[in-house]
């Protein structure tokens, strides 16, 4: 379990100091909202294409559906500048599913593929659009091919986001007391059919459908760790503020644990993390006067200074 006092410690630092304090364990990114996040996330990605395509190379890259702020600014970038993008080789990260890890009805507004195709493919003028033969999409039916595919090559970059778990794609922590899965195992983990944990599908509820969880999924297929940090770069990106800000501070300043698989990031190469201001700031590093039972605030004042 998660020590009260270091985590107290890691969100009482404010956000001013997140960038350059010296017990940062990955690289970090503020920006100033959700609207310059977009930008600066289809300008890294539009960045990536555009160089490979000028070595004349292939690009392979694992794709998230969200964070969604980036969708028309990369669009627009694609569009105006005129990349064609006949080199780019997609896998997508993830899907949602029903009860019985079926895919959802294509009207379903947490269908993933249905999303993408229209506004990552489809806003991008044809000419210059990935052609369909390269766009892998994940289903129950082809995680071993998709796994096998994907470790086969050479991954060029990862992008993503994370959850309130700490999750990327939907390499959650585990909640099941009947089946312990370590940091190792998530580490090694590869594509799977999973359900999802109650907390998330209750995040996803608030933000995007009312709080009814009623119309959550409540399955996933998921590529895994394994697959995604496979690359030799990985970027992820949030926009999304409180329900993001715990999960950022553990990345940021824990060891690595299962209790919030993002803190695996800090073993690879080449990972960075943005955040928005909001997403980057924590309430209890703006109310140093709080107390809580169970945390010494001394130890954590005392460590930070």
């Amino acid at each position: 379990m998660m020590d009260l006092n270091l985590l107290y410690q890691w969100c009482s630092i404010p956000m001013e100091e997140l960038v350059s304090h010296p017990a940062l364990k990955i690289r970090l990114r503020i920006v100033e909202d959700a609207q310059e996040m977009g930008r600066v996330m289809a300008k890294d990605l539009a960045d990536e294409i555009w160089k490979a395509a000028r070595e004349q190379r292939v690009f392979r890259l694992i794709v998230p559906c969200g964070p969604k702020e980036w969708y028309e600014p990369f669009a627009q970038m694609i569009n105006e500048e005129q990349i064609a993008m006949k080199h780019v080789v997609c896998y997508h990260m993830d899907e949602n599913l029903d009860w019985e890890a079926r895919l959802l009805p294509e009207n379903d507004p947490n269908n993933f593929h249905t999303f993408m195709e229209e506004y990552f493919y489809g806003a991008v003028r044809e000419e210059l659009r990935v052609p369909a033969e390269n766009r892998h999409y994940l289903t129950p039916d082809n995680v071993n091919w998709m796994s096998r595919e994907i470790m086969s090559h050479s991954i060029d970059y990862t992008l993503g986001g994370w959850g309130q778990d700490g999750h990327v794609a939907f390499n959650q922590a585990r909640r099941n007391p009947y089946a312990v899965v370590t940091a190792d195992d998530i580490r090694n983990s590869r594509a799977r059919v999973q359900e999802n944990n109650w907390d998330t599908i209750l995040a996803l509820a608030h933000r995007s459908m009312g709080a009814a969880w009623q119309f959550m999924p409540p399955m996933s297929v998921t590529l895994g760790v394994k697959e995604c940090f496979s690359a030799k770069k990985i970027r992820v990106y949030s926009a999304t503020g409180a329900w993001k800000q715990t999960a950022l501070r553990i990345a940021l300043f824990s060891d690595v644990t299962e209790e919030f698989p993002m803190t695996l990031l800090q073993e690879h190469p080449d990972a960075l993390i943005t955040a928005t201001r909001e997403t980057a700031c924590h309430p209890i590093a703006e109310h140093p006067e709080w107390e809580f039972r169970g945390v010494d605030r001394k130890i954590g004042l005392e460590s930070d200074g």
